[in-house]
């Protein structure tokens, strides 16, 4: 079992420390989030981080993207978890500069995923907005594995991986609802197949917030025309549109071409999913088109 910070460099670890402790003494001082990028992982959730950072009116998290707070870390208390935000003093003298109130935000993509992270979410933030990208579950089922297999959290091949990721997580959901102390290394890091099943995890988010207070990116789309995309989630969220806006793409990692023959299992694993998730969205998502 590894948490989050697992892997995180010893005097990055440090500085965070440090910097979160300073930031606990004057946690009711801080904002909290309005909105947070809850999933899915591999779907452009840093991408979508660094261009909400770059608009005036959006206040990133201190020090990293994602808090892990409602799934990893819950046992910290809110305290701990508001410590990671701005203070509402610097809101106030960001507020004059954009000409409009700002908000915080954050960025963990295990959110969506994680069986209890919704009921604490809709708990402790009453009123937050969710955003979720998600892409085509083959290939980001790909890409996860690949940066798992960078990041040291596995060791199997891509193909040996989805062969051991029923056994890996058999029960393990259970478990973490049991003992909400519980952290599962296989449910955060081997979920190739599983976390690519979006319709489920946007059901179990809709009935703690509902379809209004949820909205969801293509990222393929997203990426083929970022600017209207933007706009529309700009306008979701209530901040002013804002176009000096670079759109960079982060965090991807080179892998050798996927066999065609594990292509189309994995096509054909996902596609009542995908129709699932047609009906959701009510569009047809981009690489089904």
């Amino acid at each position: 079992m590894l948490s989050s910070a697992s892997g995180t460099p010893p005097i990055k670890r440090a500085a965070h420390s440090v910097t979160v402790t300073v930031g606990h003494l004057t946690h009711s001082a801080r904002m909290l989030p309005a909105f947070l990028i809850v999933g899915a992982q591999r779907c452009g959730t840093t991408s979508m981080y660094r261009a909400l950072s770059q608009h005036p009116a959006a206040l990133k998290a201190v020090l990293h993207k994602g808090v892990h707070y409602f799934d990893t870390d819950y046992q910290r208390g809110i305290g701990w978890y508001q410590a990671h935000f701005p203070l509402k003093a610097h809101a106030r003298w960001a507020g004059r500069s954009a000409g409009v109130a700002p908000v915080t935000f954050e960025s963990s993509p295990y959110y969506m995923f994680h069986p209890l992270a919704a009921q604490r979410i809709s708990r402790d933030l009453p009123g937050v907005k969710l955003l979720v990208l998600v892409r085509d579950p083959v290939e980001r089922a790909y890409s996860a594995h690949a940066h798992e297999l960078g990041r040291g959290y596995e060791t199997e091949t891509f193909e040996r991986a989805l062969e051991l990721e029923a056994s890996r997580l058999e029960g393990e959901a259970e478990r973490m609802v049991a003992d909400p102390t519980y952290l599962s290394h296989s449910h955060q890091h081997h979920a190739y197949r599983t976390r690519g099943r979006y319709v489920e995890q946007l059901e179990r988010l809709e009935g703690h917030f509902g379809r209004d207070r949820m909205h969801v990116v293509d990222s393929s789309a997203f990426w083929a025309d970022p600017e209207p995309s933007f706009h529309a989630l700009l306008d979701f969220l209530g901040l002013p549109h804002y176009g000096d806006i670079a759109f960079d793409q982060h965090n991807a990692r080179p892998r050798a071409p996927m066999p065609e023959t594990l292509r189309k299992e994995l096509r054909e694993h996902f596609r009542p999913y995908d129709e699932r998730l047609a009906q959701w969205l009510g569009r047809e998502p981009s690489w089904q088109t």
